[in-house]
């Protein structure tokens, strides 16, 4: 049985204050559901003091980028050890958002992905196809180079997290149906068990990220490939990111 993960990518929103009082909320809310594992991946300047808020709890933090290179002459970027000794222990790899408007390649994607998980960290590696992607029949194709990229090399599937995020549905208040979503999602188990074997492909966890809200959380999570969520919008919304972890609870 796959413990559902939900993580909140809150994206670029939030002061340290707000994410402090946002997070409080959230730990206050959830400190009692079973059966989900709960992630919040704030701003990078707030990693630390949001780690701090939740020390005593079972919420993961997570960093939502991270630079392959452990140190060096890279001016503004961050590595997964500097952003593990900041409190975060997963990454988020590879968002749409990334690949979009900072020309990441499936290849860059990849050297993140050995680079965090190297050091012993969560990856969460997103996949997905654009609309023109999608009406031209090619979905299945690009999630495959996608992955292809991103897991060369990546050996260790104990920290490996897949969210398939179809760009077209994301901040766009369109979702893939559950049934669109399954198909994908039901895909990429079949690509992970030729790389890895049947065996762990049961095992790795994949996440659905998609203008998810509390309204049709539950039904994508009822799918029987979708283990949690990667949220956005819908994430910055206490009350609403708190119905989609309650929503993502086994049945």
């Amino acid at each position: 049985m796959r413990t559902p993960f939900v993580v909140g990518n809150w994206k670029l929103n939030k002061t340290i204050a707000e994410a402090l009082a946002h997070v409080t909320e959230i730990k206050n809310q959830l400190g009692a559901v079973k059966g989900v594992q709960v992630g919040v991946a704030p701003p990078a300047t707030a990693i630390y003091a949001v780690g701090k808020r939740l020390e005593d709890s079972a919420i993961a933090v997570c960093a939502q980028d991270a630079y392959w290179e452990p140190n060096g002459a890279w001016t503004g970027e961050l590595s997964p050890q500097i952003l593990q000794d900041a409190g975060a222990s997963w990454i988020i790899v590879g968002h749409s958002e990334r690949r979009q408007h900072f020309n990441e390649t499936n290849e860059t994607v990849g050297k993140k992905a050995r680079a965090v998980i190297g050091c012993a960290i969560g990856a969460i590696v997103c996949v997905g196809e654009t609309l023109a992607e999608r009406d031209a029949g090619r979905t299945l194709g690009v999630i495959d180079a996608q992955l292809a990229g991103a897991l060369e090399g990546v050996t260790n599937t104990e920290l490996l997290v897949i969210a398939y995020e179809p760009v077209w549905a994301i901040g766009t208040g369109r979702t893939a149906t559950p049934a669109q979503a399954q198909e994908v999602h039901a895909h990429i188990r079949t690509q992970l068990a030729g790389r890895y074997g049947a065996e762990t492909s049961q095992k790795v966890r994949i996440q659905y990220g998609g203008s998810v809200k509390p309204s049709n959380a539950a039904e994508l999570m009822s799918q029987p490939d979708i283990d949690g969520a990667l949220v956005g919008g819908a994430s910055l919304e206490a009350a609403d990111f708190i119905a989609i972890v309650k929503a993502a609870r086994p049945s």
